[in-house]
């Protein structure tokens, strides 16, 4: 612990500062995307479709759409809701809704995940540049010391040095497990919207031409 004390207040701590500093910034964009991409945009997609398709099938439009607004945050629902909001209008027009939020939608999920490797990148190099200016400060300094202290004062001033090399690269590991992790999550949610708001599509397509088979009797919504 007195060693890295000493790295963050040594000569060359501004390299350990910035790396700090890329950490804090690297940290507060995990735990944001974690927090919208777990909790504030997903949903269990089958299932929430599954209800979807059921009230289309019973040309329930209404019913359907208000179950999307109870999920308002979520991305599945609201690019459902744009196309069951045009389910009475033509292809073209459901179609363009569907893609226009999902246009929306898919950045959103997206938004910030591309930094995390570029932060790790950053806080490599910036660990392995302050490595480099350590080292040259420690022998730069041998000329000022005795012929039998050389080897102690440059060990120490290489040890220090290679802090910022091993503080770097904490940071950096970190944060590309964390982008993988998130960027797979994101992955499969956007892979569901699309899906499901392919499937919706088609449903409202056909039910529009009159190909969807009537709601049994005693699902049918009453009068």
């Amino acid at each position: 612990m007195n060693v890295i004390s000493e790295a963050f207040r040594g000569d060359d701590a501004i390299w350990m500062f910035l790396i700090l500093a890329v950490s804090i910034v690297s940290l507060a964009i995990i735990i944001e995307r974690f927090v919208v991409i777990y909790f504030k945009y997903n949903m269990n997609g089958p299932q929430f479709f599954a209800q979807i398709q059921k009230l289309v099938m019973q040309n329930n439009i209404d019913r359907a759409v208000k179950l999307c607004n109870a999920a308002a945050e979520k991305a599945l629902a609201r690019v459902l809701k744009a196309g069951l909001t045009r389910a009475n209008k033509n292809e073209l027009e459901i179609g363009n809704s569907i893609e226009e939020t999902t246009l929306e939608v898919i950045p959103a999920i997206q938004k910030r995940l591309s930094n995390l490797p570029v932060l790790a990148n950053v806080a490599t190099l910036m660990g392995l540049l302050g490595t480099i200016v350590g080292m040259i400060g420690a022998f730069h300094g041998l000329g000022s010391v005795s012929a039998d202290k050389r080897q102690e004062v440059l060990s120490a001033g290489i040890s220090l040095a290679m802090y910022a090399t091993a503080f770097g690269l904490l940071v950096a590991i970190p944060c590309l497990l964390a982008h993988m992790w998130l960027n797979n999550k994101a992955r499969i949610m956007i892979t569901e919207v699309d899906q499901y708001s392919t499937k919706l599509q088609n449903l409202l397509v056909s039910r529009l031409r009159g190909g969807l088979a009537a709601a049994p009797a005693e699902e049918r919504p009453a009068n």
